[in-house]
């Protein structure tokens, strides 16, 4: 993608080509925002950054942005972490845990139904958890329920997970995006959920259309009669479409671009602090990062500050290569990492690599990605490391290599410390980007999930941590803020502490007022 510049007289132009837009605030008549109570009706229109000809509407297998908006606002899992980061329930009005922990019982909520009008039973849920854990085609949410024995339906409303071990946190691991309660003959094909919207049509990798689900379950939601998701895979082409009012809503703005956003009286920015994480992967099962003090000298080469400000502009917080910041576990007590030239000088020598050389597979998968590839080659250049960019789109990076990559970057929202352990840190990770398998981690780790006790579980992740800080395959070198931008007449769009662009993409709650 040519690089965005903003010049002296405030407007956008790409270099390398045709100037393209302006900030466009003068001359335009600026709008007022809604006021008063949410309106019905209106169709809302997001460009969605990403996806492609993979795309699709499976609710257990969500990939990329476009899919994840896909999978909110169609289906519904038993519960979720709100914008607060709080679990609520959704399908489950309860999730409730034995003294010992290892059976769960969910009570579905009261006169619930799909879109289709038929209500949702227990088999319903029973058929979900067995498709998502199928042996023999296992979804993303399986490898948070290694510990799940049997899903039985145990009355009218109420189903019981029976564990092969304690799991005190066992409503965490099930309230996910990718565990959507479906129909027991539910098929992609047919896309039947419980969420606000219902599926009209579907294009992949350009377009989807859905419908108000006038069945939902809270009262008077969704307001828009139609909400319509378009795919954009270029950061310039989503920024005008919203400057031109092609579309009412993006995600990921540039940082970079944001203060220009924001001088346009028809925009709105919604700035959200998350626990969102864009890591640099290091595979520590190959050379060089097969040896621990390569992995060491790779974080001590990055100025995280540095990263912050140029990256993401400010917007983002540093990190200290490890993630779940709003966990309660959280190793807030580990020595904050700092760029030290010469102790990773003296760590290449010790391992042989002083003149290292290595490719950084990137692509822009999340606001800043391909930025902070390119900020990490100017630093460890001071390190004496080569680092060659080898940039691709998004569909080629997620493509049949993903997860072969040496060192690439990756982007996860938040998750708390064991649920984001059990979708990549573990050997049996679907999304184990570094091939990290320490036996002492996983040890740690086994006993942390099935001990009860909160206190004595902290004390096994703390060191777990520990390990992570000091051999694990991560550079995790900030949290990002996630920065969206929407016209002025569009309202219900809230901070999110998830991660998930524009409210968590869950448009139930935004309405359209004003003139467009």
């Amino acid at each position: 993608m040519a690089e965005l510049q903003v010049n002296r007289r405030g407007f956008l132009t790409l270099l390398g080509a045709t100037p393209f837009l302006t900030s466009c605030g003068a001359g335009q008549a600026a709008v007022d925002p809604p006021t008063g109570p949410p309106r019905r009706g209106g169709t809302l229109r997001v460009g969605v950054t990403g996806g492609g000809a993979k795309d699709t509407l499976d609710p257990h297998i969500p990939a990329t942005n476009p899919d994840i908006a896909r999978t909110v606002n169609l289906f519904e899992p038993l519960a979720h972490r709100n914008h607060e980061y709080k679990l609520e329930m959704l399908v489950a009005e309860s999730i409730t845990s034995s003294p010992d922990a290892q059976t769960w019982t969910a009570v579905i909520r009261d006169g619930i139904r799909f879109h289709d009008g038929r209500p949702v039973t227990p088999p319903d849920v029973v058929a979900t958890f067995e498709r998502i854990l199928d042996p023999k085609d296992p979804k993303g949410g399986a490898a948070n329920l290694t510990m799940l024995d049997r899903v039985i339906a145990t009355g009218d409303r109420t189903v019981e997970f029976r564990l092969k071990e304690p799991s005190a946190v066992f409503d965490d691991l099930v309230g996910q995006y990718v565990m959507g309660i479906v129909p027991s003959d539910f098929s992609p094909d047919k896309p039947i959920g419980t969420g606000p919207f219902k599926a009209r049509s579907f294009t992949a990798g350009l377009q989807s259309v859905f419908a108000r689900n006038d069945l939902y379950w809270r009262p008077g939601e969704p307001y828009l009669d139609e909400l319509v998701l378009i795919n954009f895979t270029e950061d310039d082409a989503r920024i005008n479409a919203l400057l031109s009012s092609q579309v009412d809503a993006i995600d990921q703005v540039p940082v970079a671009l944001v203060d220009v956003l924001r001088s346009d009286p028809r925009i709105r920015v919604l700035d959200s602090p998350t626990g969102t994480w864009l890591p640099f992967t290091m595979r520590t099962d190959r050379p060089p990062f097969d040896d621990v003090r390569v992995r060491q000298a790779m974080r001590l080469v990055v100025d995280r500050e540095q990263m912050i400000n140029q990256v993401l502009s400010g917007q983002g917080r540093i990190g200290n290569d490890l993630y779940a910041p709003f966990d309660e576990a959280y190793a807030r007590d580990l020595p904050q990492r700092t760029r030290d030239i010469a102790k990773a000088k003296r760590l290449l020598a010790e391992a042989g690599k002083e003149n290292l050389e290595v490719e950084l597979v990137t692509a822009p998968i999340q606001a800043g990605a391909v930025e902070a590839a390119q900020v990490f080659q100017r630093q460890a250049q001071d390190a004496g490391i080569r680092v060659r960019i080898n940039r691709l789109d998004t569909t080629t990076f997620f493509g049949d290599d993903y997860l072969s990559w040496d060192f690439a970057q990756s982007f996860w929202y938040t998750r708390n410390y064991l649920p984001q352990v059990a979708q990549g840190s573990m050997p049996d990770s679907p999304y184990n980007e570094t091939h990290w398998a320490d036996p002492e981690f996983q040890d740690l780790i086994t006993r942390a999930r099935t001990t009860v006790d909160k206190s004595t579980r902290d004390g096994l992740l703390a060191q777990a941590q520990r390990i992570e800080y000091e051999r694990g395959g991560n550079i995790i070198w900030g949290f990002m803020n996630q920065v969206d931008a929407y016209q002025v007449y569009v309202a219900g769009l809230v901070p999110d502490r998830t991660g998930i662009s524009l409210s968590g993409y869950q448009f139930r709650h935004v309405w359209l007022g004003g003139a467009r």
